[in-house]
């Protein structure tokens, strides 16, 4: 199984729907492309304060490491990855992404 986490810094004038879209986009992968197991998603909720200010994150599931490659390019992924870029502060930079085999 591989884990593909994505946590992010949206924009602060992002409304609540705005983020809740976005979510609902993510967990909408999972009917159409092949090998998600499990979509989770949501704020962040540790009290540490050792988030680095990414405030919100999903986790995706995947059966296989070549699952998880076939979804990197996959053009709903694609669409629904540009959707959350435009959304996060400083695009790409405003993203933090960690993949683990567990």
């Amino acid at each position: 199984m591989i884990l593909h986490c994505v946590f992010m810094r949206f924009k602060t004038a992002l409304q609540p729907a705005e983020k809740q879209e976005i979510y609902d986009a993510v967990h909408g992968l999972k009917t159409l492309i092949p090998g998600i197991v499990d979509v989770k998603s949501g704020p962040n909720a540790s009290s540490e304060g050792l988030n680095g200010g990414f405030l919100d994150g999903f986790i995706v599931t995947f059966d296989t490491l070549e699952s998880r490659d076939a979804y990197l390019v996959h053009p709903d992924h694609i669409t629904v990855a540009e959707r959350i870029v435009a959304a996060s502060d400083g695009g790409v930079s405003g993203l933090m992404v960690f993949d683990m085999a567990v």
